[in-house]
């Protein structure tokens, strides 16, 4: 017989003879002559219960049914009696397929604290908080992907090893086949499996310009890494970007693209996982529902960053770090923005050059160049891009000003040279989309296994 999953047995229209579900247990409940089995497997937040009577197959092994073991339930599925539910198996037979330990298994009918349940990784998916959170981050993933297919977009598989760093900070993990056990010189880079120092990538982006150049609309989606020693709520060694590139665009098409993208995703999970996010609404942050709906009710202020700056001074706010022009914009500030000041998105651009990378366009002003960010409740910054400079005389005289090796960046000068275009991008950090979702506020609870400074677990 064909296995049918929760969610869809707790769907289903009308009664049927025969169904069969596979699942976990959730708990047990134990009558004279007959029990209730509470059944999760994890396609959706419900259970269904299962009634079986010592008539049914299988009932001998009841007792050994605990909370956590693996069970196959055959049976008819027929109205429910009890409250909350629609729709209950009534046994025919019952099958134990995997015990689970009554003693030492650590999930048990109680609330558990996040930072226990990062500690057993391994099993915290079967709880309702974490079940609910990887559904949507699948879903998450999906509607990034529906999104930019729907208006043509590429999908490029940006390369994960890499010989550039994109962001200029220098945090990048080294990858080699060496002997790491002897001590390396520099030139030992050329006996490497390369021939040169290889590093895991922080970003697509150069990649997706490339392809923006000749199929004029790509996004890269994919897994970057910074080895940066931060054991904040909001930093990990490993985690997932969304990079769009389009070509004949400027930073204005950025903002706009920014701001559909996110209404989009927003509105697809609420959609789309409704109960799920409605646990969050409940028992995590009770403002999520406000927040999300004031993403999707209207439109995104957008403001320079000079107007920001002066907003920030003028509010009267005591700040751990004084907001002033040239400098960059802290969380506290971009918090005090979207949630204070202006209760909703804000897209703050045109910053300084001197903070932002090499690549940017600079502006007519000689001062700023067309770079933005997203800023949202509680999260603050969520998207980071910018125009590209298109002009090769431009580009190369700042590669030059920075002090960069333009050897490591020659085909990206070259992209000047032969058809270059105006083009504009971004990178929006998934993870920090999930804590929005969801109002978690650790990065490490919307990771199936985060890797931060000095874990590597699982």
């Amino acid at each position: 017989m064909k296995r049918t999953d929760v969610a869809a047995a707790l769907a289903a229209e009308g009664p049927r003879d025969s169904i069969l579900v596979k699942g976990w247990v959730r708990t047990r409940r134990d009558q004279k002559g007959f029990s209730f089995l509470e059944i999760n497997d994890g396609s959706c937040l419900a259970n269904i219960q299962a009634v079986v009577d010592e008539g049914a197959g299988g009932f001998d092994r009841i007792a050994d049914m605990n909370t956590g073991a693996a069970v196959a339930v055959e049976g008819e599925l027929v109205a429910s009696p009890g409250k909350g539910q629609k729709w209950e198996i009534k046994a025919r037979s019952v099958e134990l397929i995997g015990e689970a330990d009554a003693e030492t298994y650590p999930l048990q009918k109680k609330r558990h604290t996040d930072e226990f349940l990062r500690s057993i990784a391994h099993l915290r998916s079967r709880t309702n908080k974490y079940g609910a959170l990887f559904r949507i981050r699948s879903e998450a993933a999906f509607a990034v992907h529906d999104f930019f297919h729907s208006r043509g977009f590429l999908n490029l598989h940006s390369p994960i090893i890499t010989s550039s760093d994109c962001e200029g900070a220098g945090e990048m993990f080294r990858v080699t086949t060496l002997d790491l056990g002897q001590p390396l010189p520099k030139e030992a880079a050329e006996e490497d499996f390369f021939g040169k120092e290889a590093y895991l990538t922080v970003s697509g982006q150069l990649s997706a310009e490339v392809f923006a150049l000749s199929h004029g609309k790509v996004y890269t989606f994919g897994p970057t890494f910074r080895a940066e020693n931060s054991n904040t709520a909001r930093h990990a060694a490993e985690f997932w970007m969304i990079e769009p590139e389009i070509a004949f665009a400027d930073i204005n098409d950025n903002m706009d693209l920014g701001e559909d993208l996110l209404k989009h995703l927003v509105d697809h999970v609420l959609t789309r996982c409704a109960a799920d996010v409605e646990l969050f609404a409940k028992w995590v942050d009770t403002s999520l529902m406000a927040t999300l709906s004031g993403i999707m009710e209207k439109p995104f202020v957008r403001l320079p960053y000079g107007e920001a700056v002066e907003i920030l001074k003028k509010s009267g706010k005591t700040f751990e770090y004084q907001a002033e022009w040239g400098t960059d914009l802290q969380t506290e500030h971009e918090r005090y923005l979207a949630e204070e000041h202006f209760k909703g998105p804000v897209i703050v651009y045109d910053y300084p050059k001197e903070i932002k990378a090499f690549y940017m366009r600079q502006n007519d002003d000689g001062r700023t160049v067309a770079a933005m960010d997203v800023l949202v409740p509680r999260i603050g910054e969520i998207i980071g891009g910018s125009q590209r400079e298109e002009r090769l005389d431009v580009l190369k005289a700042r590669v030059e000003e920075l002090g960069l090796d333009a050897s490591c960046y020659w085909w990206y000068l070259e992209l000047r040279k032969f058809g270059t275009a105006p083009h504009a991008g971004f990178g929006m950090g998934f993870e920090r989309l999930l804590m929005l979702l969801t109002g978690v506020t650790n990065i490490r609870d919307v990771i199936p296994f985060p890797r931060t400074p000095k874990h590597l677990e699982f």
